[in-house]
This record gives C-alpha cells, structure tokens and sequence, in this order.
C-alpha cells in the first residue's frame, strides 16, 4: 500500500479522504489555499502545503503548485476527491511524467467520458439508450436551429465539457434559441474553458439516477446499485440525494445495472465512477453522462452496500484485484443526504459568508455527517457554499425521510445564513414524504414556498 497520499482538494471531501488514508495506516498530505489555512482538513492531515492565495485559480486549481506539493512532500499518490482537478486528463498526464500514481480512471476514460459528445458515443457504441439530440458539438446557432426543429422542442443546449448544472439551457421555442445560446455558451467558456454546445431532447420532467460503478485495472467490475437525485435547484444542481430508489422497478434496476457497467468497460475505465441517467414517468431511461471520479452523493450507497468507495479506490490504484463480484453486493436498507451549505433561503439563495459562532450538528443512530466547518471557521467567498453533507440511514425510505426531519431540526449554526431552513421544508413537504417528485418538483415547490 502507498505510504504517502496527497489529497488534491478542500472541505469536507478532503477531511474524508485523510480519515480513510488514517485508517489504512497511510500519511496524509493535505494542501490548502491561504484564505483555507483554518480548514478542519488542514487540521487533521499528517502534513499541510500552502499552494497559493485564496482564489481557485492562483491555488487548488494552480497545476504547477499542486505538482511542487507532491514533490516537496514525497507524496506517491494523489486523491483528487471531486470538482478541481478530479476530470481533468492533463492533471492525470503530469502525475504521471512525476512518478505518482493518479487514484482515479486513466486518462483514456476521463477523455473519452469527459466530454459529452465522445460520451453519447461510447454509450450508443455499447449499445445503451440515449437521449434524442445532436451527434456531437453543434458548430453554429444556424446549425442549432436546424437539429432542433429535427427533434422537436423542448430541448437542453449543454456545455460539451460541462457538469455542475453549468452551461445548460432549457430551450422552449426557436425564438429563444440565439439569445440562450449564448448565454449558455459564454458560461461553457467562463467554466470549463470551452464554449462548444451539443443539444438533446428534453424529457420533461424525468427523475435523475445514477449508478455506482467501481472497477480494477484488471477489467473487473461491478455495479453498487442506483442514487436517486432529482432534488435539484433551479441550476441543475442536486439538493437531497437517496439510495435506493425507492419506485424502480427491480427488472429496470437490474438492465440499468448492467447497462452501467458495460459502457464503462467500453473506454477502459478503472477505479470508481458514476453513470447518469435519465429516467421518465414509464421508466425507459437514458444515459446522460458519466462522471470519473468520486461523487459528492457517495456517502448513501456506502450506507446500503456497507462498502467503502474511498478504501477500494485506494487499494484498486495500488494494483489490488476488486475483492467483490456482482453476486457480492447486498443493498439494504434505505439512506438520504442533504447538502447544507452556506446560502440564504430568503435572499433567493444568495451566499453567505463570514465566520460561523455556533455550530451544534445533529447525532444519534443511523446520522453522518461529512463537513469542514466548526464554531470559530469563517466561511470565504472564494469557494462552493458547501459546508456539509448531513447523511440518514434507517430500513425504510419512510423511516429515512423522518430520521432526516429530526436531525435538520436539530443543526444548529449561528453566526452565517444556511439553507437548513429550506430544507426543513421541503423535507416535510408532502410530494418529498410520498417520494412523489422528479427534477421539476423543487421550482415548483420553491414557487410555493415564497
């Protein structure tokens, strides 16, 4: 096993990585950004390299910095967690020319995966369901034009390199088209560094699943069952995720199972990953995208499989064989997060900041959490308002759902706004408690709210 592993990341992601690095007896290296110098993951790792001021770019997304950390530090690995650096095939490159070993996909997966059209591809390849939309980048807004009126309106113009909910656009009539198109295109570029759009179908009002695929680099692989993830904001990105879902039926789960599998094997991909997919109301799906890396919802399929994602990415990148087969995996139970972050409910969301003068987070059986944050850390406006990840296990959905009312009732912070009231809300909102929803319940829901 490595002896040394730097953790390429912040917050609540990088406190996860180094507790598992703990407990397989491996020296964690966390590295951290001037205005981050107070972060819990600072505070616990075995050794702390400054890799710049307090804006992403001059630090966790500074490639040199980054690169001198693992020298300086001896570091034989490096865990990206996820966002930064975790998708990016360059980053992967440069490990590789210094020696370190990338605990994540190759960069034949993460390129071939990490765009969305080579991705559309892969899957039509391995022969999985697709949405409707173009073949690939769609050049020009004239070219937009004609591909949708070719599959009809409702469509979603997206960012080729795109994820987070960033450079999508939901295009109802060609009239719209120029205006949001650029939009959608100039935020592309601001974010991923590419401007290019494919368009696709818009299946209205669909759940969002997901599943859990880990491999080895011995073309092993198996599947950890689905999350489901409609509970997203207006910006496509998710609030409240779950595990299982709880309306699928099995012979559905079961094909998209396999479905997941088999376009992951397709490019070769290794270690853990997350193929998306839309689901509508007669449960045909659709693959969406895949994700390379860890996912910030993982918390709840480790609560129902009983398996570590961090400890298996680990010993998969040090050259271990998946210790499980399909056959191995046993889901039970049921399982939620919510993502608490630092943003103000009556201020449309808008985020807040500052230093945090209580903190009393929520206990008892069945209750995680994943955070930063304490009483005394200020929260900087240089990064994600993420500052936890509140997660419930119980052997019901229903059990779940009121294990979570009780623990959010229960976190308490002061000092900065959260969202924490919100989702108390919406947690007791009566679509949420009958599992009644799909991607379009929380704008309805927030109309209703306000």
């Amino acid at each position: 096993m490595f002896s040394k592993v730097l953790i390429a990341n912040r917050g609540e992601i990088a406190c996860r990585v180094i507790r598992a690095c703990r407990e397989m007896g491996i020296t964690s290296v966390a590295i951290f950004s001037e205005a981050d110098r107070e972060s819990l993951h600072v505070k616990l790792a075995d050794e702390a390299i400054c890799v710049g001021a307090g804006s992403n770019t001059d630090s966790y997304l500074n490639l040199a910095n980054v690169l001198m950390a693992c020298r300086i530090s001896g570091a034989e690995a490096v865990h990206p967690g996820y966002g930064y650096f975790s998708e990016r095939a360059h980053f992967v490159a440069a490990l590789n020319q210094i020696g370190v070993k990338f605990i994540g996909p190759p960069v034949e997966a993460i390129e071939a995966m990490g765009d969305k059209a080579s991705a559309k591809e892969a899957a039509i390849k391995a022969g999985v369901p697709v949405v409707p939309g173009s073949d690939g980048a769609v050049p020009t807004e004239s070219d937009a034009l004609r591909v949708a009126e070719d599959i009809g309106y409702p469509i979603l113009l997206k960012a080729v390199a795109g994820g987070g909910g960033r450079g999508i656009r939901r295009v109802d009539s060609p009239d719209q088209l120029a205006s949001l198109w650029k939009t959608a295109s100039a935020e592309a570029q601001a974010s991923f560094g590419s401007g290019e759009m494919l368009i696709e179908k818009c299946v209205l009002e669909p759940r969002h699943v997901e599943i859990q695929v880990i491999g080895d680099e011995y073309g092993n692989m198996v599947h950890l069952g689905e999350r489901e993830c409609s509970i997203q904001n207006l910006r496509h990105q998710k609030i409240v995720e779950e595990a299982p879902f709880a309306g699928l039926p099995e012979e559905v789960r079961q094909r998209m199972g396999a479905d997941a599998v088999r376009v992951a094997l397709s490019v070769g991909y290794a270690n853990a990953g997350t193929v998306e997919f839309l689901v509508d109301s007669d449960f045909n799906y659709y693959f969406l995208e895949m994700n390379t890396r860890l996912q910030v919802e993982h918390p709840v399929t480790e609560e129902v499989s009983g398996i570590d994602l961090v400890h298996l990415m680990l010993r998969i990148a040090n050259g271990e064989m998946l210790p499980i087969t399909q056959d191995d995996v046993k889901l039970s139970g049921h399982a939620i997060e919510a993502r608490i972050t630092a943003q103000d409910p009556d201020l449309d969301f808008a985020p807040s900041t500052g230093p945090i003068t209580a903190w009393i987070a929520p206990g008892g059986r069945g209750v995680r959490m994943e955070t930063h944050c304490y009483a005394g850390f200020s929260v900087s406006p240089f990064y994600d308002p993420m500052l936890a990840k509140l997660i419930v296990r119980a052997d019901t959905r229903e059990e779940a759902v009121q294990k979570l009312a009780v623990a959010l009732a229960e976190f308490q912070v002061a000092g900065i706004a959260t969202n924490i009231p919100f989702l108390q809300r919406l947690v007791e909102s009566e679509g949420y408690r009958a599992g009644d929803f799909n991607t379009a319940y929380v704008p309805r829901f927030l109309g209703q709210d306000h």
